[in-house]
C-alpha cells in the first residue's frame, strides 16, 4: 500500500475509534480529504485507496486539478466528489458553480444568489453549507451565529442550490474538552436550524467540522464530516509570496 493509502487507513481508524467512544456508528461521519497544494497524482493515489470526496481551498488551483483529472486519455473514474472549502469572492462564483459539487463557505446571501444564477440547468444542484464563525475569531470568515437562521431561510429558497448544513473552523483550543465545548455550540446551532422547518429541511444533514488536530472532539460533538489534509497527504509547502 502507498503512503497516502496507509495514511487514509490510519485516519479512518481514528474516525472509527472516535465514533465508538462517542456511541456513534462509524458510517455516520464522512471523511473529506483536503488536497490543497497537492497535485492530481496525489488525488489519484488517494482515490485508488478508496477515497471519493476531496476538498480544495484555493479556487483556481482546485479547478486546474479537476480539469486535469477529467481530461483524456485517463480521466479519473469514478469522478471524485469535489468540495470547495475556502472563501469565495463574488467575482469567482462562476468557477464554483461550474466545477464543484459542494461549497462549504457561504456566509453572504449575495454569494448564494450568484451561485444559484450561475449553476447550469444541466447540473445537479450545488450542495451548500453555511460557514459560521462559531467562536467569534477575529481572523475567521463566517456568518455570526445569531444571523445563521435568517441566512439559512433565504438560501433555502434559491433554485439550483441545496442547503445541506453548517461548516465551522474554530480557533485552536488547548485540549480535547475545550475543543469539544466549541464544537458543541456549533452542534446546538445546527440542531436549531434543522428544527426550524426550512424548505428542504430533510436534506439539512451535514455538520462539517473537525480537522486533523481536533477530529475526535468534533465527532464527540456530532460532526458528520471531518476535513483532513495533513494526516493524509503530509506536510504542505506553500509558495513564498
Amino acid at each position: 500500500m502507498t503512503m497516502i493509502g496507509n495514511n487514509l487507513q490510519a485516519v479512518q481508524e481514528r474516525i472509527r475509534r472516535a465514533c465508538e467512544a462517542a456511541g456513534r456508528a462509524p458510517g455516520s461521519v464522512r471523511l473529506l480529504a483536503v488536497s490543497k497544494t497537492f497535485g492530481p497524482e496525489a488525488v489519484r493515489e488517494a482515490a485508488a485507496a478508496g477515497q471519493h470526496a476531496f476538498g480544495e481551498n484555493y479556487l483556481q488551483e482546485g479547478v486546474a486539478k479537476i480539469e486535469a483529472l477529467d481530461a483524456p486519455p485517463e480521466p479519473l473514474r469514478p469522478r471524485p466528489e469535489w468540495h470547495c472549502i475556502g472563501p469565495v469572492q463574488s467575482n469567482k462564483t462562476r468557477l464554483v458553480a461550474a466545477h464543484f459539487d459542494w461549497l462549504h463557505s457561504v456566509d453572504r446571501l449575495k454569494i448564494a444568489q450568484r451561485l444559484s444564477e450561475q449553476r447550469g440547468a444541466d447540473q445537479p444542484p450545488l450542495q451548500i453549507c453555511l460557514q459560521v464563525n462559531i467562536d467569534g475569531g477575529a481572523s475567521k470568515s463566517g456568518v455570526a451565529p445569531d444571523e445563521v437562521l435568517a441566512l439559512a431561510r433565504e438560501v433555502a429558497l434559491l433554485p439550483r442550490l441545496c442547503l445541506r448544513g453548517l461548516m465551522t473552523i474554530p480557533e485552536p483550543q488547548p485540549d480535547f474538552e475545550a475543543q469539544k465545548q466549541v464544537h458543541l455550540r456549533a452542534r446546538a446551532l445546527f440542531d436549531a436550524v434543522r428544527a426550524a422547518g426550512l424548505p428542504g429541511a430533510e436534506q439539512f444533514d451535514t455538520l462539517s467540522m473537525g480537522m486533523t488536530g481536533d477530529l475526535e472532539a468534533a465527532i464527540h460533538a456530532g460532526s458528520t464530516m471531518v476535513r483532513v489534509g495533513t494526516a493524509i497527504f503530509g506536510g504542505r509547502s506553500y509558495p513564498v509570496a
